[in-house]
């Protein structure tokens, strides 16, 4: 229990609303800038029979009964993403939901198991320009909601300003002290030479840990809080390793064409110059799985309809964008339920 009235409390709402309010005007402003840009709104389905294959993403499951009493299991998709990618190989060529997206085990102030995601495509455009949608999109929401700054937990950033660009590599150098590409190859991490690095770096490094779990490490202690302070970063070409869905970078085959937009060290979305090789998709989700059942003890199915789609999808760069984030920072709010009409309930586990 949190000790805080519920949501639909009389007084709870009425404290809320205005932030509620502020919410719509941002999300009708941003459905104006799509529109004038010729984007076509889609609604993708949420129930898929893949809900994503990334090993540290949980999905709420169900099954689907036919009317002969077969089951058949099913997810709540964690991003519209695969059917998004299916509507561009059908012939669409720029995308936006505004969707519910469902993922399991987060909850917090900058969590919740259900929230809204703004994901939109551009077929045939260059990487960098989606970066600047998803900066603009950042500027309009403080616009709109009459804040130009933001702040969070001691943290300020001005929504409004250029971006700074950062690679992995060189944020990892400057605020950690660590070569990350001297541990990458175009195929292969190197576990133990990222070892060596935290811990000369004086990061803590446990004896099972992989090298993903060392570069998550290093991101969120030394990384992320340094990120979005004045003004939005774009951190961008992450290594292959931790950009599934992404292509390689044309330049470096030991990057790939990814970026995440923080504002205040908080992370507001995350984008692609999309990966549409169906074979090198296919190896990386089944190695994405196979980290899933050494961790967790379960995998998710691979949607062959997306692999089979990839093969007819043109180029294409796609963002999802958090939108309760980028509101919650906009009207300077401290929890991600603040800006959500109705919360999802925290369940009551009884102790053991």
């Amino acid at each position: 229990m949190t000790g805080r009235p519920p949501w639909w409390s009389r007084d709870a709402h009425a404290e809320r609303r205005p932030r509620l309010l502020a919410r719509n005007r941002v999300v009708a402003a941003m459905r104006r800038w799509f529109d004038r840009r010729g984007f076509v709104e889609v609604d993708p389905a949420a129930l898929q029979v893949s809900p994503g294959n990334e090993a540290h993403l949980h999905a709420f499951s169900t099954e689907a009964v036919s009317t002969a009493g077969e089951r058949r299991p099913m997810h709540l998709h964690t991003s519209p993403e695969f059917a998004a990618k299916k509507l561009l190989a059908a012939g669409e060529e720029q995308i936006v939901s505004f969707g519910h997206v469902f993922r399991n085990r987060e909850r917090g102030a900058l969590h919740h198991p259900e929230f809204t995601m703004v994901e939109w495509y551009r077929t045939n455009a260059p990487y960098d320009l989606v970066m600047q949608d998803a900066a603009d999109l950042v500027a309009l929401a403080g616009a709109t909601a009459g804040r130009r700054e933001a702040s969070f937990r001691g943290r300020v950033c001005d929504l409004s300003a250029r971006p700074e660009r950062l690679s992995v590599a060189d944020a990892f150098l400057a605020f950690a002290g660590i070569d990350l590409l001297a541990t990458v190859s175009a195929d292969t991490t190197d576990r133990e030479a990222l070892g060596a690095a935290c811990r000369a770096a004086g990061i803590r490094v446990a004896a099972d840990d992989t090298w993903s779990d060392m570069f998550s490490r290093v991101l969120v202690e030394r990384v992320e809080p340094r990120l979005g302070l004045g003004r939005p970063t774009l951190l961008d070409r992450y290594p292959v390793a931790e950009a599934a869905l992404a292509q390689r970078a044309g330049d470096d085959p030991r990057v790939a064409e990814r970026f995440e937009l923080y504002v205040c060290g908080v992370e507001l979305a995350n984008g692609f110059g999309e990966l549409t090789d169906p074979a090198e998709q296919r190896r990386r989700f089944t190695a994405e799985m196979d980290e899933k059942e050494r961790v967790y003890g379960e995998r998710y199915p691979v949607d062959e309809d997306l692999l089979a789609a990839l093969g007819a999808m043109p180029d294409a760069a796609g963002v999802a964008l958090g939108l309760d984030r980028l509101v919650m920072l906009a009207v300077g709010a401290e929890r991600i339920e603040d800006v959500i009409w109705t919360p999802v309930a925290e369940p009551d586990i009884p102790p053991r």
